[in-house]
């Protein structure tokens, strides 16, 4: 299946997201990711903080299972798995160098949290940018 994207409800606003974007985009495992803009993302005059949430939809493959009936007939279902789980997608990720590993995860939820400190030029005074990027299994439910 072809790898789709999502970004209808995604300024487009944070330099790790893309990358990580970009890393998803290369995995087969994966079949689909949609970008959102999470309601945390402020800014003030000294710091920007911008906070994405990205869902990823892992592709599936069918095997045949035997099974018996009754205890008695022999017979045979169709096992749809997932090939990847968010345990593999954090494994996966953290081998890759330039994402590398979450610093927080747990079986719902991948978080990243990056900051680095941006001074534009002929300015004195930079500003702190953090952003902060969760990824969830699309059809879990959102966290508060």
């Amino acid at each position: 299946m072809p790898f789709e994207i999502d970004t209808t409800n995604w300024s487009g606003e944070g330099e790790f997201t893309q990358r990580l974007i970009e890393r998803l985009r290369r995995l087969d495992a994966i079949r689909f990711v949609r970008v959102e803009d999470a309601p945390a993302t402020r800014s003030e005059a000294d710091y920007n903080f911008i906070s994405n949430e990205v869902f990823v939809e892992f592709t599936t493959a069918e095997r045949r299972e035997r099974i018996t009936r009754f205890g008695l007939l022999p017979g045979s279902r169709v096992v749809v798995e997932k090939t990847m789980t968010l345990a593999g997608l954090e494994a996966a990720l953290a081998a890759t160098p330039d994402v590398g590993e979450p610093d927080y995860g747990d079986a719902g939820m991948l978080q990243f949290l990056r900051t680095e400190r941006i001074i534009p030029p002929y300015q004195t005074r930079g500003y702190k940018l953090v952003e902060l990027v969760r990824i969830y299994e699309v059809g879990t439910p959102r966290r508060s």
